[in-house]
């Protein structure tokens, strides 16, 4: 899980950016109000099966309803990763878990917007967690790193721009059991989601209302003087409309560590990038690197060992053809490892999103989808909180 890699060599997973035919999927499950926020600031739902959680305002605000709507997740959550993981993680490496991630704080502190502490701090009161704890929960991607794909025009069946996302990470210690695909509508900056889980702000896939996707992939570790990756993803989502915008960002954002990230926007635009405390390596479309095995036209991808070379077949079999069923099948096992925690297929035209979580016993991608769509999540909350409120 934490094995290191070189260059655009990751150590886990797939990270797929295509541009691709949106399928004929059937539409998205009935959504449903679970629990209203008090204060009028954040809506728990459920889409079939799956946690919807909507949270708008302040960053108080926003922190304060998550923590009130899943305050029983999220202290599971943070009994898991803090704890289980963290005594696990102190006998194998040899070093306590707190004094690592103690260290994390210190080091990432000054670089970290103070909204994110805000927010952070309102969601532990209300969840009834200590603000350390909190703190820690969402800085814990800093310490474990997981796993990488993309395809467009000539690749795919009428062009369109699809994004999909193989997170490969910790499906041993049921973080699936928290899943949730939260909506965030901050007072500052753009409407977006991420496919995440209970008491986590920060984000690893994600979409905002402008059609910017994002997915990450982890890399090397120790690199700690800079803006957590989890809350760059973040900074991205809020302020960036585009893949071009969103690279300025990265070049401009003092970065921990070395991480791998493809990008799309829904003008059809694709990178993949690694990026580490010195450099941003950008590849376009198409564009060869020595330590990936062959990139057809119109395709970025980022993956490593037996994985780059069964996901570069996969995509050369189903070249011209790609759509959101064919991009299931290519991400299966073993592009997909048996870690699979969640995988996304992201339509930034259109502002769907496709997605699994991990079951019980089974990877994410052997699991059914769902399907959502970003925009007419924002109405149905507009339309809850406030009777007549019509999205712009």
């Amino acid at each position: 899980m934490k094995r290191r890699v070189t260059a655009l060599l990751l150590p886990c997973g797939l990270l797929l950016a295509l541009t691709a035919a949106a399928a004929r999927a059937a539409g998205p499950a009935k959504i449903e109000v679970v629990a209203r926020d008090p204060e009028g600031h954040g809506l728990l739902c459920r889409l079939g099966h799956k946690t919807v959680l909507m949270v708008q305002g302040t960053p108080e605000q926003m922190g304060s309803a998550h923590g009130r709507l899943l305050g029983e997740s999220v202290r599971r959550l943070e009994e898991h990763v803090v704890y289980l993981v963290g005594a696990a993680d102190s006998v194998r490496s040899g070093r306590w878990f707190f004094d690592s991630l103690a260290e994390i704080e210190r080091r990432t502190t000054p670089y970290i917007s103070p909204r994110f502490f805000q927010e952070c701090d309102a969601l532990a009161r209300t969840a009834d967690i200590s603000v350390r704890d909190a703190r820690y929960a969402n800085l814990f991607p800093e310490r474990f790193h997981c796993s990488g794909l993309a395809v467009r025009g000539k690749a795919t069946k009428d062009g369109r721009v699809l994004h999909a996302r193989v997170l490969d990470y910790m499906r041993d210690i049921d973080l699936q059991d928290f899943a949730a695909v939260v909506i965030f509508m901050p007072d500052r900056g753009y409407r977006w989601m991420s496919l995440g889980y209970a008491g986590f702000l920060g984000s690893v896939t994600a979409m905002n209302e402008k059609g910017l996707a994002i997915g990450e992939m982890g890399g090397g570790q120790g690199h700690w003087d800079g803006t957590p990756m989890s809350l760059l993803v973040r900074r991205i989502m809020e302020e960036a409309a585009s893949v071009d915008e969103a690279i300025a960002i990265f070049h401009a954002a003092r970065r921990t560590c070395e991480y791998y990230y493809v990008l799309s926007d829904k003008s059809r635009a694709m990178a993949a990038l690694r990026c580490t405390t010195d450099e941003v390596t950008v590849l376009r479309p198409g564009q060869q690197d020595p330590r990936l095995p062959f990139v057809p036209d119109d395709t970025v991808f980022v993956s490593g060992g037996g994985r780059a070379h069964t996901l570069s077949s996969r995509l050369q079999q189903s070249y011209g053809r790609i759509d959101v069923p064919a991009l299931v099948e290519i991400i299966k096992r073993p592009v997909a490892m048996q870690s699979n925690l969640h995988d996304a297929i992201f339509s930034p035209e259109t502002l769907e999103m496709w997605f699994a979580d991990a079951g019980r016993h089974t990877p994410a991608c052997d699991e059914a989808y769902s399907r959502c769509k970003l925009d007419d999540l924002i109405r149905f909350y507009q339309a809850a909180i406030l009777p007549g409120c019509r999205t712009p």
